[in-house]
């Protein structure tokens, strides 16, 4: 049996296959194993408490694990220690997310394109058809991830707070949301994925779209990320294709296409969900092994 697992900050999708590409089981969701965000006893303890994977853990053969966090060596060599122990008998690979996402957007095998992640988190890439560059080093969702859900829902909280946002919206936002400023900073600075609570706030602008102020809203967050991540690889896009991965991705395609007229890219793919464009690409490998 084949795990293949599709992890960003928030949840973790796992899909099982066997070498015939039939899925086993229904997906597998847990929450996110973000080696850098969270500890190694937390990540244990999610996989522990799925009974899911502990009912199959000793059938795996293979895991391949894509995840948030999992760009560089320490936390992605964390990770991969941790789910080779808990699936004892299995190969494990561990890579990051934008793997995923090249591998789920990508129109052909080795297609260079910049693929670019806007879900709980952001990033942007340049795959050349064989390997993955990137041109910013990230420092955490605090300061890096624009355009992310994390962005949009402090984006919201500030424009709520500091009287921004249109009145109307703030009345859906207060019936909503719990909104009270203690329970704000407490799960802010005193609970664990404060990345994950501030995206959570996010699916407030896709109830809402309709509203001008949601547009620009999300231009915004599309400038920003389009200067700072996708003009990193000036001379690519010029020649290349710009795909998208991701929730915030999948509901902001109107204003992705605008934004690109702005800046001269060529929008290519935009998916929701990787996990699917990844149990295609491995089920094509897995031919090689039958």
């Amino acid at each position: 049996m084949i795990l293949i697992v599709d992890s960003g900050s928030t949840k973790s999708d796992w899909i099982s296959v066997d070498v015939q590409s039939n899925q086993q089981v229904d997906k597998i969701l847990t929450k996110g194993l973000n080696p850098t965000i969270i500890k190694e006893t937390e990540i244990l303890k999610i996989l522990n408490e799925s009974s899911e994977l502990m009912t199959l853990k000793s059938q795996v053969s293979h895991v391949f694990f894509y995840g948030a966090g999992c760009g560089t060596e320490k936390p992605r060599q964390l990770l991969n220690t941790i789910l080779q122990n808990f699936f004892s008998n299995a190969y494990v690979e561990v890579k990051e997310d934008t793997f995923a996402a090249v591998r789920a957007t990508i129109n052909f095998e080795n297609e260079a394109a910049v693929v670019c992640i806007l879900g709980t988190g952001s990033n942007c890439s340049f795959f050349d058809g064989t390997h993955l560059k990137q041109r910013v080093t990230s420092l955490g969702y605090s300061i890096m991830d624009d355009a992310a859900g994390n962005y949009y829902g402090k984006q919201l909280l500030r424009d709520y707070f500091f009287n921004h946002m249109p009145e109307n919206l703030k009345a859906l936002f207060q019936i909503k949301y719990n909104v009270d400023a203690d329970n704000i900073k407490f799960n802010l600075y005193k609970q664990p994925h404060p990345n994950a609570y501030l995206a959570s706030f996010a699916e407030f602008m896709f109830s809402n779209s309709d509203s001008e102020y949601i547009k620009n809203l999300l231009k915004k967050g599309l400038r920003e990320f389009s200067k700072n991540m996708i003009l990193q690889f000036p001379e690519e896009i010029k020649t290349v294709p710009v795909h998208f991965a991701g929730s915030i991705a999948h509901f902001s395609k109107e204003e992705i296409f605008e934004v690109a007229k702005e800046f001269n890219f060529k929008v290519g793919n935009i998916v929701r969900r990787p996990i699917d464009g990844l149990v295609t690409y491995h089920m094509k490998q897995l031919g090689s092994w039958k």
